[in-house]
């Protein structure tokens, strides 16, 4: 999964969101490494809601305007789901990895051994 996919899932995990709403939680949820541009959100919520993952959960209109809402769907639940498990056994498997390699006296990984 790629991550701006996951951060889209993750910031609907909580409640729905319009797609502006969505652009500012993935920023914060990131701390502000991901920053989606409107376009790329838009096609992201597209192919989302195309794949079963999301849904349309209501649409305002607000000052003229067409405020549509995406909620998170059981298959976007379990999807993110196992990317979170995908994402902690790799994790605790570079860390397993790099405790070997800081037993063995190499502890150049943090600038510890220069």
């Amino acid at each position: 999964m790629h991550e701006p996919t996951f951060y889209i899932l993750t910031a609907l995990a909580e409640r729905p969101q319009h797609g502006y709403g969505i652009m500012q939680t993935v920023a914060r949820l990131s701390g502000e490494r991901v920053t989606l541009r409107a376009g790329t959100l838009y096609a992201a919520l597209e192919r989302l809601t195309s794949e079963g993952l999301l849904a349309v959960d209501r649409e305002e209109a607000l000052q003229g305007r067409l405020r549509r809402y995406y909620r998170l769907t059981d298959a976007g639940s379990a999807a993110l789901g196992a990317e979170v498990v995908r994402m902690r056994t790799a994790a605790s498997m570079a860390a397993a990895r790099l405790r070997t390699h800081e037993a063995g006296g190499f502890a150049y990984a943090f600038g510890a051994g220069r």
